[in-house]
């Protein structure tokens, strides 16, 4: 895996596997980094070229300046296709970053090859009472950080994944996440109702873990009904953090999707 820094900003992404495959980006969760994909980087390297970044203030994305902040991860991320050479990518995101991919689908939609959403919501079409409640919960875990970084950790990590391993994972990336970087996740709302969803030329897929909080199995539901050419899928076993509660089922189900299996699994 090479490492590398985006010219002129914060960010840090990394680059692996087959350099003229078809190129996957993985875009982790809040208070996470690149390595929540480390499996999936080692399944698809041999077949793909396979990037994973650190948001901003995430990782080693933390050498910012005044002005920086995630909704600018849209053009960051163009960026790095430039500086790869890349004209499309299959983007997969979970959480934080499924809304940053349909962000980015929003802004640059001819460079998308296909979107994959895994805990996330339509960032185009939230309803507003469950905007208000996913904002009371985000607010209650920003409390417990500023008391205590291994308090929050310890109680995300519960509510996030179901598996010890994936718990324990998600922890240690957790207490690593510095209190100042929240900072740069104030203007989130702005990506949301802002675009009308138009005709996409690529294939969706939306998906969670059936063991993820009711009101994410809800938000994918409503989703799929709004577009009913996406493929919706729910893992056994998995919480938010379906990458890494059943990284192999998830490897398989995205694996098939990039070839265009979209056939629906519920």
């Amino acid at each position: 895996m090479e490492t590398k820094r985006l010219n002129h900003t914060p960010i840090y992404y990394y680059v692996s596997g087959n350099m003229s495959g078809e190129c996957i980006l993985f875009i982790h969760a809040a208070f996470a980094d690149h390595t929540m994909f480390d499996k999936q980087v080692s399944y698809f390297q041999k077949s793909y070229k396979v990037i994973t970044l650190d948001l901003i203030g995430h990782g080693q994305s933390v050498d910012t300046k005044k002005g920086d902040s995630i909704d600018k991860m849209a053009d960051y991320i163009f960026q790095i296709m430039r500086a790869e050479n890349i004209s499309k990518i299959h983007f997969v995101g979970v959480s934080l970053g499924s809304v940053i991919i349909q962000d980015f689908a929003n802004k640059y939609p001819d460079h998308v090859a296909s979107l994959s959403c895994f805990g996330g919501y339509d960032v185009n079409n939230f309803d507003p009472a469950m905007q208000k409640g996913n904002g009371k919960e985000q607010m209650l875990m920003m409390l417990k950080a500023v008391f205590s970084i291994k308090w929050f950790a310890e109680s995300n990590k519960k509510i996030s994944a179901v598996t010890h391993e994936a718990q324990e994972a998600f922890y240690q990336m957790n207490i690593r996440f510095r209190k100042r970087s929240f900072m740069y996740l104030a203007t989130l709302s702005s990506m949301v109702n802002k675009f009308e969803t138009k005709v996409r030329n690529y294939n969706l897929l939306i998906g969670c873990g059936e063991k993820d909080i009711p009101m994410e199995l809800e938000a994918v539901s409503m989703w799929s009904t709004c577009e009913p050419k996406s493929k919706k899928v729910i893992f056994s076993n998995a919480g938010h953090l379906v990458n890494m509660d059943a990284p192999e089922e998830f490897n398989k189900t995205m694996e098939q999707f990039i070839k265009g299996d979209v056939s629906n699994r519920a």
